[in-house]
């Protein structure tokens, strides 16, 4: 086993990092365009782009031919109209509409709409807070109303829609709130033949008939996220959200691979082997010992846990590759650190090689796929839990190097 450490080039302060290949951000959103070709398309950038980074993907989105940004939470709302704005006249879409969904009673929704948020009301007490923000900051709102088609989660069920539309027509015949979209969202549009998507489809057209019948004319009728953009024509009307499709990840992996829809997955996780060491056999490894070595080996130490957001449901599973050869990670995942038994020919491993947790799976890289499916999740998850702890490296598009 080698003892001089390898280097390669660039100096990186935490020995991990996450690639983030704003090139396939934007040619993600191109096969989404292609795939609702009547449709704009909203890319949802929530909890931090997914965990590939806010701003540096809302602006290769934007690049790709995103016309709509769309997040969770006001803050991050906030956050990313503060920074395309700083962009200034450079950036691909100066001023895109940004839609946010989430909030709750005594928001600070003076702010959004000073930032020019679009926002979501489900409720008539949402429109009630929206329309007093709108009347202290001398602002109509842009408003997008939210019905429960199916989803059991946010937006009025159908019984309760017609209670919203009237609230939402007073405030729009005052002059508080413009009602520019209706929305809702698929439950189960990842499973192509559930007939619970066709259902959704009619109560979503039921609604936005009443909607209209009181007078109101929404611009943009969306309905779709990532599943619904690739397997459902039908659920595209004005506008798709695609969410997990923008980086490069399958809604559905076992209906269709993300290589088979045309997608590129944007995020290599890598980090640089802090330990090699000779280990013979019957060497217990990690807490609780419940792994052993069973032959004299080589052992490599990957700076990256379940404090990183690494699963501790990985443990003895997690694939991780170095030098071009598949491992998985030996004994119990810990805080900081995970092990790999490396086998007793792994000669040529040395200190400060790259061990790839996750990648677009090329020459046999694991992916976050690979992840989801051993410990029993989806990749979803896999990608946004990753900690901030971990340095994101944005390469830009017609670049290779990091």
């Amino acid at each position: 086993m080698p003892e001089t450490a390898t280097r390669p080039a660039g100096v990186h302060v935490h020995p991990a990092r996450a690639v983030v290949d704003l090139g396939a951000i934007a040619d993600n959103v191109g096969v989404l365009r292609a795939a609702a070709p009547e449709a704009a398309v909203m890319a949802v950038v929530k909890a931090d782009a997914y965990g590939h980074g806010l701003l540096p993907v809302a602006r290769a989105a934007l690049a790709g031919g995103a016309t709509w940004l769309g997040v969770a939470q006001l803050a991050e709302a906030l956050e990313l109209r503060a920074g395309l704005d700083a962009d200034g006249a450079d950036a691909a879409a100066a001023h895109p509409p940004i839609l946010s969904w989430i909030f709750a009673p005594g928001a600070p929704l003076a702010r959004a709409l000073e930032a020019d948020i679009d926002l979501s009301a489900g409720a008539p007490w949402a429109v009630a807070e929206i329309a007093a923000a709108a009347r202290a900051t001398g602002r109509t709102a842009r408003v997008h109303l939210e019905v429960d088609t199916g989803m059991g989660r946010g937006g009025a069920r159908p019984e309760a829609f017609g209670a919203l539309v009237a609230a939402a027509a007073a405030a729009q015949a005052e002059g508080s709130m413009d009602v520019v979209g209706v929305w809702s969202h698929l439950a189960c549009a990842d499973e192509p033949e559930h007939p619970a998507t066709g259902r959704q489809v009619e109560v979503f057209t039921e609604m936005l008939d009443q909607a209209e019948r009181a007078g109101l004319r929404p611009r943009v009728r969306h309905l779709a996220a990532s599943a619904g953009t690739l397997f459902h024509p039908a659920t595209h009307f004005d506008l798709v959200r695609p969410g997990i499709a923008v980086y490069g990840l399958s809604p559905a992996p076992a209906v269709a691979s993300s290589a088979a829809l045309g997608l590129r997955p944007a995020m290599t996780l890598e980090a640089r082997l802090t330990v090699v060491k000779a280990a013979p056999a019957g060497t217990p490894l990690s807490y609780g010992h419940t792994a052993v070595t069973t032959t004299d080996t080589h052992l490599g130490v990957v700076p990256l846990g379940y404090g990183d957001g690494i699963p501790r449901a990985a443990s003895g599973l997690g694939p991780v590759a170095v030098a071009g050869r598949r491992y998985h990670i030996a004994g119990r995942v810990c805080m900081d650190q995970v092990i790999l038994d490396l086998g007793p020919e792994s000669t040529d491993v040395a200190v400060g090689d790259t061990a790839v947790l996750f990648g677009d799976g090329r020459d046999g890289t694991p992916t976050a796929d690979d992840w989801a499916a051993v410990v029993g999740t989806i990749n979803y998850e896999i990608v946004t839990r990753l900690g901030s702890r971990v340095p994101r490296v944005h390469v830009p598009a017609g670049r290779e190097d990091a």
